[in-house]
């Protein structure tokens, strides 16, 4: 008899970027590191992905065509749905304001591209470890 534990369960990712090869990169990255991961290329299917899969954690480019990254972000914060999703911003943009701004957006981390897949694994532990310990303390 198999045994179902949600707890056992890997976390889910979901992978927001408009450029195939680093979206692709990313994933890989995270399910040789035990998550499970899905994706998106632009911000509207990032969120309708969100809202469908409720994802763990929401790793989100800024730079998207369309709906960008921080309107993404904030559309996922504001909905009761999706709130709960931490989301690490992911952006080639290493400037001090723009990366306060993520945070003032609603990201729980920001991580600037390239990064080593070390701190990108990292990162996401940190902050589902934290969201984690925030709904532990809630409930």
């Amino acid at each position: 008899m198999q045994r179902k534990s949600t707890r056992a369960k890997k976390p889910l990712v979901l992978v927001v970027d408009d450029f195939e090869d680093g979206r692709v990169l990313a994933m890989e990255i995270l399910k040789r590191n035990g998550f499970r991961v899905i994706a998106a290329g632009t911000g509207e299917s990032a969120l309708d992905m969100a809202a469908q899969m409720k994802p763990d954690a929401v790793l989100m480019d800024l730079g998207l065509p369309g709906l960008d990254g921080w309107e993404a972000i904030r559309l996922l914060k504001k909905d009761p749905a999706t709130r709960a999703c931490a989301v690490v911003a992911y952006t080639a943009h290493a400037v001090r304001e723009l990366l306060d701004r993520a945070r003032d957006a609603g990201c729980e981390g920001v991580l600037t591209k390239p990064c080593r897949s070390a701190e990108l694994v990292a990162e996401l532990e940190r902050v589902l470890r934290e969201r984690s310990s925030e709904v532990a303390g809630h409930s």
